[in-house]
C-alpha cells in the first residue's frame, strides 16, 4: 500500500510501518510502498511496540505515524562515529 491508500484504510490512528520500497532523494527517504505492522490508539504504546521490533531486527525500516499526516516527510541522518559496545 501506499500512504494515502493507509490513511483511508487505518483514520486518525498511530500506526506502526515497514517500508516495502523505498528509495532516498535529496537527504529524504521516500516510502513507495509499506506494510501496516500494527495499530495503536496512542503513541507511547506504538514507540513501545517500535522498540521491542527494532530490537529484535535492527535491519527492519520501521516508522511510527499518525495518519493524520498527509504526507510522510522523513529526514535521513547520517551516523558519523563508532557506537559503543553493547
Amino acid at each position: 500500500m501506499n500512504w494515502q491508500e493507509v490513511r483511508i484504510y487505518y483514520p486518525q490512528q498511530w500506526l506502526l510501518i515497514e517500508a516495502v520500497t523505498a528509495r532516498s532523494e535529496s537527504g529524504k527517504r521516500i516510502l513507495e510502498q509499506i506494510a501496516v505492522i500494527d495499530t495503536f490508539t496512542d503513541s507511547l504504546t506504538a514507540m513501545n511496540a517500535y522498540k521491542k521490533l527494532k530490537s529484535e531486527d535492527p535491519g527492519r525500516e520501521l516508522f511510527v505515524f499518525h495518519t493524520s499526516r498527509e504526507e510522510l516527510d522523513i529526514s535521513e541522518r547520517r551516523w558519523i562515529g563508532i557506537r559503543g559496545i553493547r
